[in-house]
């Protein structure tokens, strides 16, 4: 088995596990008769709307590349790069995954895709979100650029740009709404977590 398979099935591995765990959660949770997925559903603002439709579009077409990328890399303007760079790649899908889960794991029943005005969740603050006022998108953010380096060609690289720039734009929607649901509390949180890790 050459090392180009090996980082392949490593990153399929890790795509699997994070894409498993996103709709076991979902699927938990709808047996409580909880509706997680809320992305551009019920009256939002445009803009909000917007984000949201482009948010969907964007993960199911970056995980179609993703894959796709495992078998037929050379169809999308495949390159090679230094066995450590698709090594990193690898560890970072790894982190992705741990961070994806460790969220889900941590938030419990307050778990959404998406956030709606008259939600009725608490404010998680313990566990992951310590360090991380988002590290499921952090999670996002790291399979994306990881499979990326993992499995390199120029429309995975491209498409990871533009979905961890959506993830961002994403992550400010809900910074505007979020004041309404928690109050000081998750301003006096949003100044003392980072938005990301450390210091981003």
């Amino acid at each position: 088995m050459n090392n180009l398979m090996v980082f392949n099935i490593a990153a399929v591995f890790c795509m699997t596990l994070f894409y498993l765990a996103y709709f076991y959660k979902q699927f938990r949770l709808a047996q409580q008769g909880i509706r997680t997925n809320r992305l551009a559903r019920g009256p939002k603002p445009t803009r909000t709307k917007r984000v949201e439709t482009a948010l969907v579009a964007a993960t199911y077409i970056m995980a179609v590349i993703q894959y796709a990328s495992a078998g037929l890399s050379g169809y999308l303007g495949g390159f090679s790069l230094p066995k450590d760079v698709r090594s990193t790649g690898v560890f970072l899908m790894v982190i992705g995954v741990a961070f994806f889960i460790a969220a889900l794991i941590t938030m419990r029943d307050n778990w959404r895709a998406g956030v709606e005005e008259n939600q009725q969740t608490a404010m998680v603050v313990q566990g992951v979100y310590r360090i991380s006022r988002n590290p499921a998108f952090v999670g996002f953010d790291l399979l994306y650029l990881g499979s990326a380096l993992a499995m390199p060609n120029i429309v995975i690289c491209l498409a990871a740009i533009c979905c961890i720039l959506i993830l961002h734009q994403q992550i400010l929607e809900e910074e505007k709404l979020l004041p309404s649901l928690f109050g000081p509390a998750y301003l006096d949180y949003k100044k003392h977590t980072p938005r990301y890790i450390l210091f981003l």
